[in-house]
Parts: C-alpha cells; sequence; structure tokens
C-alpha cells in the first residue's frame, strides 16, 4: 500500500516538474510579445513625431543652415521667428482661427445633437440611408463645390469674413459630429429617458437634464475633434479668405512666394501656428479617450 502511495507522489511530482518549465516559458514569451508590442509602438509614435520635431528644429536655424546644413547639432537662432513676427500680425490669424473653431464647433453641436437625438431614440426606416448618404458627402472632393460656393458668398457678402468661413466649417464637419453623436446615443439605455417622460419630462427637458449630462464625455470628445478639424482646415480658407478673416493656415501659406521657399522662416510659423492645438490636444487627451470610448464596454 505504501508503495503504491509513493509511486503515486513521484508521478504527481513528475508532472509538476514538466508542467513548471512549460509555465515559465509562457510567462516569458508573453513577457517578450508584450516587450515587443511596447518597442512597435514606441517606433510608430517617434515616426509620427518626427516631422513635427524636424520642423521645430528648422525653425530654429537660419535660412542657410535649413537648406544645406540637416545636423541636429546648430546654433540656435531666433531670427526666423523675429521676420515672421515683422512680416505679420500672429495674434490676429490666431484670433481669427480660435473664432471660427469654437463658432464652428458649438453650431455643428447645436444643429448635430437635436438629429442624432431624433435617429438614435426616434428611428425610421429611412434612417440608416439618411446616415449613410450625410458620410458620403465626406468622399466629395471640396474643389468641386469651390466654385458655386464662392460665387455664393461672394454675392451674398461672405466672402473674407469669419461668419462664411465659420458656415462652411460647420457643413464641413457636421456629418462627423452627427454621426459620433448618434453612436454615443445608441449606447444610452432608452429606459432611463421612458423613465424620464413617465416622471412628466418634456422632450426639452429629458434632452438638457438626462441625455446630455450622460452623454458628456462623448459630447465633449465629438467637440474636441470638431475644434481640431477646424483648426488645421486650409483648402476653404485659402479661397474663402484673404486678409480680414483669414486663419492660421492662410499664415502659414503666405511664407511660400515666387521666389522659392523659405524653409526657417515657414517652420517658424508652422511652429507657432500649430503649438496652441498640440498644447490644447495634450491637455484634453483624457477627456478624447474617456469620450471616444464611451460606451465600448457595457
Amino acid at each position: 500500500m505504501s508503495t503504491a502511495k509513493t509511486k503515486t507522489l513521484a508521478a504527481t511530482d513528475g508532472q509538476a516538474s514538466v508542467a513548471q518549465p512549460s509555465r515559465t516559458t509562457w510567462l516569458t514569451s508573453a513577457r517578450t510579445r508584450r516587450l515587443g508590442l511596447t518597442a512597435l509602438g514606441w517606433t510608430i509614435a517617434c515616426l509620427i513625431f518626427f516631422p513635427i520635431f524636424w520642423m521645430v528644429l528648422t525653425g530654429f536655424k537660419t535660412e542657410s543652415a535649413a537648406i544645406a546644413d540637416p545636423s541636429l547639432i546648430f546654433s540656435p537662432t531666433l531670427e526666423s521667428y523675429i521676420a515672421v513676427q515683422a512680416r505679420a500680425d500672429y495674434f490676429k490669424f490666431a484670433l481669427n482661427s480660435v473664432v471660427v473653431a469654437l463658432g464652428s464647433t458649438l453650431a455643428a453641436l447645436a444643429l448635430a445633437i437635436p438629429s442624432a437625438y431624433s435617429m438614435a431614440f426616434l428611428p425610421t426606416r429611412r434612417t440608416k440611408g439618411t446616415l449613410l448618404w450625410m458620410l458620403s458627402t465626406k468622399m466629395l472632393p471640396p474643389v468641386g463645390v469651390l466654385v458655386p460656393i464662392y460665387l455664393l458668398f461672394r454675392d451674398v457678402g461672405l466672402l473674407d469674413t469669419r461668419t462664411g468661413l465659420t458656415i462652411v466649417y460647420t457643413l464641413m464637419n457636421l456629418p462627423i459630429v452627427v454621426w459620433m453623436l448618434y453612436t454615443f446615443f445608441k449606447d444610452l439605455p432608452k429606459d432611463i429617458l421612458e423613465a424620464g417622460r413617465m416622471d412628466g419630462a418634456s422632450t426639452l427637458q429629458e434632452v438638457c437634464f438626462l441625455l446630455l449630462p450622460l452623454t458628456l464625455p462623448g459630447i465633449a470628445s465629438t467637440g474636441l475633434l470638431s475644434v481640431i478639424l477646424s483648426w488645421n482646415e486650409a483648402f476653404w480658407s485659402l479661397n474663402l479668405t484673404s486678409s480680414k478673416a483669414a486663419p492660421l493656415t492662410a499664415y502659414i501659406a503666405s511664407f511660400s512666394s515666387p521666389e522659392g521657399l523659405f524653409w526657417a522662416k515657414l517652420s517658424a510659423a508652422s511652429t507657432m501656428a500649430i503649438a496652441p492645438i498640440l498644447v490644447f490636444g495634450w491637455l484634453t487627451q483624457k477627456q478624447m479617450v474617456r469620450g471616444l470610448t464611451f460606451g465600448a464596454v457595457k
């Protein structure tokens, strides 16, 4: 009896000793995969960030060094930034960008929230078709509608105005804003809104006191994305403005001339133009990530 028990214990110890190396091997391979994915992620991030890093460095070089000396070691100078400030009023262009970006975002949200609400909670058989049609408008090249919009704005006096640019940016971002809000609203349980109706809440009260507070992360991330898209838009600003309402994208384009590109000054102007939105994106990245993942985990 004791001999059989001893053999059983020996067999069990042998199996444990065989299983232990396999578990250790699995843990090692898992750590290796994590390290590999981390290294790959950092490599991709560095590749994406490198053009911005190079642009910032070039802005601190002289024109001759920017063209002939591609090294990372040089004597920095502020002459390009001083020349940029002397040529154009940066703060006027920056104010135009802020007004147009915020104005178009608020207008897009004001139009998109009721639209997304009706599509999410009062759908019809045409709802999906309408959403697809709205998204398909983003596939149209902007140059295809430039001439009619330009002539219309010229006739009504909206050329080179903040109002005209705000209208265009609002319509440009509206399909994306509606789609994002629609997905956020769809994730909200309908029972919450039905409970509000049973308590006597009107549609406006339902939206203001139930829907908006519960989906605030999604609305915030949608607004942040709209601000970034409006800030970076260059096509419409170059074609519909000249001096009064020109934003920072037009400010950057003014440093290309028939004589050629002045790389140091162009880099300095670009750095000054993207600095506010980079800081804004860095400060709001948590809210944006939280909003974009809103409703992903039930």
